[in-house]
């Protein structure tokens, strides 16, 4: 999905922050950065209450996949009609068709255990998308990695390990889409990380929203059921937390280092943690704070190492 990546999304391989722009704020802007990322991370939570709210509404996740693009894509058309067509147009075009087939996967599988299992613990193990990211950018860019990113990863199991507790607790079906969204949200981030150099963030997420909506609009056709004016006021909220939630995180990458902005996405924690248990009642365990906490913190030295690669690299 323009998947709340977390942002950050949106990490192992995240974007590259994007160089200032005429206007824009300092890069170095500490206080600016921990804000959009802040306000990034609240706005996935709503994010995701209420994308559970229209599922729990009795419609299908796979059509609640579709309107959420379509809404947001109706939310930006008149960014469309400022810039032109020139929105439209990147030297990118075959990236963003590989990025939005796996954002399809991950916006899907997360939909889909939104309805099996509680917010905070997709949410946590969420966090393992930097992982997923750094093993994805070995793979497939042929990135070479020392001893201290190995032990980074290897930590970021151990954290994965402590949340799922293989052999302790059943690992249902919930938990087995939660870890394909963040696999494919580790991808994702290894491909963004080339579109961020190239568009910026409005592009970015414009195009990759446009491409979205007539793709899933084919699946959620065979579970199509009519959205009643009741739904009308849950989408509004679904396509404006999705699309400004993403536009501050890329706010936020261009004003802190990655490894900042990965430190300050577990704030997302607290804040899908508290609108479950005040709006649908539902609590995570100790453990999975516990390894949301060790894989955070792989994490955030797996792209601390990225971030200074590249600076000395410059």
């Amino acid at each position: 999905m323009i998947e709340p990546k977390s942002a950050a999304a949106s990490v192992a391989a995240a974007p590259v922050p994007l160089p200032r722009r005429a206007g824009g704020f300092a890069p170095n802007s500490l206080v600016s950065g921990m804000l959009w990322v802040t306000i990034a991370m609240a706005l996935f939570a709503g994010l995701a209450a209420a994308s559970r709210i229209a599922i729990d509404m009795g419609y299908d996740p796979l059509q609640v996949v579709f309107l959420r693009n379509a809404s947001a894509l109706l939310l930006m058309l008149p960014l469309l009609g400022w810039r032109g067509p020139s929105l439209l147009q990147s030297r990118a075009i075959g990236l963003y068709g590989v990025r939005v087939f796996i954002s399809l996967i991950s916006m899907t599988a997360w939909f889909y255990a939104l309805s099996l299992i509680p917010m905070g613990e997709i949410t946590a193990i969420g966090f393992l998308s930097p992982i997923f990211g750094t093993v994805g950018a070995i793979l497939f860019l042929g990135e070479k990695v020392r001893l201290r990113r190995w032990s980074a990863i290897i930590v970021g199991f151990i954290g994965a390990m402590v949340m799922l507790r293989p052999g302790h607790a059943p690992l249902g079906l919930g938990q087995l889409l939660a870890l394909v969204s963040a696999l494919s949200g580790g991808l994702i981030a290894v491909l963004l990380k080339r579109l961020t150099s190239a568009d910026d963030p409005e592009k970015i997420v414009f195009i990759t929203t446009a491409m979205m909506t007539p793709m899933s609009l084919i699946p959620a056709l065979f579970v199509w059921r009519w959205p009643a004016l009741d739904l009308l006021p849950v989408l509004a909220v679904i396509a404006v937390t999705g699309v400004l939630g993403h536009i501050a995180l890329m706010r936020g990458f261009r004003a802190i280092d990655a490894s900042l902005v990965l430190a300050f996405e577990f704030s997302r924690l607290p804040f899908v943690v508290g609108i479950g248990y005040i709006m649908f009642g539902e609590l995570i365990d100790t453990w999975t704070w516990v390894g949301a906490a060790i894989v955070m913190a792989s994490a955030a030295y797996i792209t601390h190492r990225e971030a200074k690669v590249r600076r000395e690299g410059r």
